[in-house]
Formats: C-alpha cells, sequence, structure tokens
C-alpha cells in the first residue's frame, strides 16, 4: 500500500492552520530583512511581513531552498515509511528551488541506494506562485485521503499547471521598480499616468496583457480579459495582499458571471510580495485552449 506525501514550499501561501489540516510538508523560505532573518509562515504571519515591508527602506531577500534541506526532507519522509514523495515547487523560471530538488534526489538515491524501489520522488515545477499550487495541493490529499495512486495524483498536477494562470494588478508600482522587474522610467512614467499593469503569469513567464488608467477601471478590464481567457464554470481562486476589499469585488462580479464563488483566497507571501508588493487583486484560474 502506497503512504504518500506531498511536499513543497511556503510560497505556495497556504497559512500554518491549513497546512496541519492536510498533513503536509511545507520548507519554509528563508526571508531576510536587513541583517534580520525568519523562516516564512512559521516565524511570521504574512500580515505580519506586510508591516515589515511598509516599514523597511529596501525590499526583502528570499533564500532558494538548498539541495541539502530537501535531502533532508527526503531522507526524513524514507525513515517514516513513506513509498511516495511529490515535491511541488515554485516557479523554476523565479528560483533554483526546482533544479536543486532535482539534485536532492539524485543525491538522495546515491546516498541510500537500498531505497530504491522502495521509495518514489516525483519532482513537478508549479511553472508559478501562491495559489496555483497552494489549490492544486488541498485538491491532492483529497485524492490521497479517498486512496488514488501516487502516479495519477502527480499527473493531476502537471496537468494543472499546464492549464492554470493568474492574472494580476498590483497597486503600486514600487516594488517592480526595486526588485528590477521594471525600470525606474516605465514605473515613473506609470505612476505619473495612473497606468497599473494587468499581469499574465503562465508558463513560468509575466507578460503585461494592457495597462490599466485608473483605479475604477481595474475590475471592468480584469472581468473582460478574464471572459477571453477563463474556462466556464472551472475553479477559480482570489489572490490579493494586505487588504482583500477590491478581490471581494472582483469575486463579487466573476459569481454573477460564472455562478460560483471563489474556491479560496491567498494572500501572497514575501516571495511574490517583494517583487509585486503588498497591495494587489488577481485571479487564479483555468485557461481556455491549452494544448
Amino acid at each position: 500500500m502506497q503512504k504518500i506525501l506531498i511536499m513543497t514550499d511556503s510560497a505556495c501561501d497556504l497559512d500554518k492552520e491549513t497546512i496541519a489540516e492536510l498533513g503536509i510538508k511545507v520548507i519554509p523560505f528563508t526571508i531576510t530583512f536587513g541583517d534580520k532573518s525568519f523562516k516564512e509562515i512559521f516565524d511570521k504571519s504574512t500580515l505580519e511581513v506586510y508591516d515589515m515591508m511598509e516599514n523597511f527602506s529596501d525590499i526583502p531577500k528570499t533564500a532558494q531552498i538548498t539541495s541539502f534541506e530537501l535531502e533532508e526532507n527526503f531522507t526524513e519522509a524514507y525513515n517514516k515509511g513513506y513509498t511516495d514523495i511529490i515535491y511541488v515547487s515554485i516557479n523554476s523560471k523565479g528560483s533554483a528551488s526546482f533544479n536543486n530538488s532535482l539534485m536532492a534526489k539524485e543525491s538522495f538515491f546515491e546516498n541510500h541506494p537500498e531505497a530504491k524501489g522502495k521509495l518514489r520522488i516525483y519532482n513537478i515545477d508549479s511553472k508559478c506562485y501562491t495559489g496555483v499550487y497552494g489549490y492544486p495541493i488541498g485538491e491532492a490529499v483529497k485524492k490521497i485521503r479517498k486512496g488514488e495512486k501516487a502516479e495519477d495524483i502527480a499527473a493531476y498536477f502537471e496537468e494543472w499547471f499546464n492549464a492554470a494562470a493568474v492574472y494580476a494588478v498590483p497597486m503600486s508600482l514600487k516594488y517592480a521598480k526595486k526588485s528590477g522587474r521594471i525600470s525606474a522610467a516605465a514605473a515613473f512614467a506609470g505612476e505619473m499616468l495612473g497606468l497599473k499593469p494587468l499581469i499574465e503569469f503562465v508558463d513560468g513567464d509575466t507578460s503585461t496583457v494592457e495597462k490599466i488608467r485608473g483605479e475604477k477601471n481595474i475590475i471592468p478590464r480584469m472581468l473582460a480579459c478574464l471572459e477571453s481567457r477563463i474556462v466556464p464554470q472551472s475553479p477559480y481562486m482570489m489572490v490579493c495582499g494586505k487588504s482583500d476589499a477590491l478581490a471581494r469585488e472582483l469575486e463579487k462580479e466573476l459569481a454573477k458571471k460564472y455562478g460560483r464563488k471563489a474556491e479560496a483566497y491567498y494572500r501572497v507571501g514575501a516571495a511574490v510580495a517583494a517583487n509585486i508588493g503588498t497591495e494587489l487583486v488577481g485571479v487564479i484560474c483555468r485557461r481556455k485552449n491549452v494544448k
């Protein structure tokens, strides 16, 4: 009989209570503000991190999860009798953590040759951030509890990540400018003109769908964008920062249109907030026309 463990990192943006309820293993990123470091989620809540960011002149630094940390966790799971580990990582184009997991897997089996045939490790790249992998992890745990096989659950993850997308609008360009995601000149022009980018996160990449002028146009333009991209009647999730007011307003309009409420809300953690800010509104959804 299979004994399956879902393992991931803290950028999935699940809170401590949900992590405990699901029985998953979450390896936290180390977040550094100047000379102070802590483990994301476990040492400080997301709201506490927002307060720190607002009172910090720079942007926080996020350290990758090392192959050594991952191998330690693979070894611990093996010693506990797990037959299958499904490791779901943050976007490989934004962090070395996924590639480190591949090295950790190779090193683990070199150091534990007796584990071959007893333990399988699935390395899965979420190709994105936040609830894009927080949500399917919850669904995967449901599948485990129903007795589904590890290989089928891994296939579910791969299919979801091939189809999932995030559409988000940051309220400020401050963090995108500081992190180098956009140039200082572009940020200055956007702020002067009151423009806010509608950003698409798909297949590990980001692109600007359009630049929205004025906050009053954010929800109408996001609705128009989603209408051409979201699979009707499929689950969707909301993404927000410190305030969820705009996300609640957008969800209300989506519920009117599609006849269903959001499955969940995700507040972006430090790994994403350092690049997009502490105030944003976004939607995670399954997109149309996926090959």
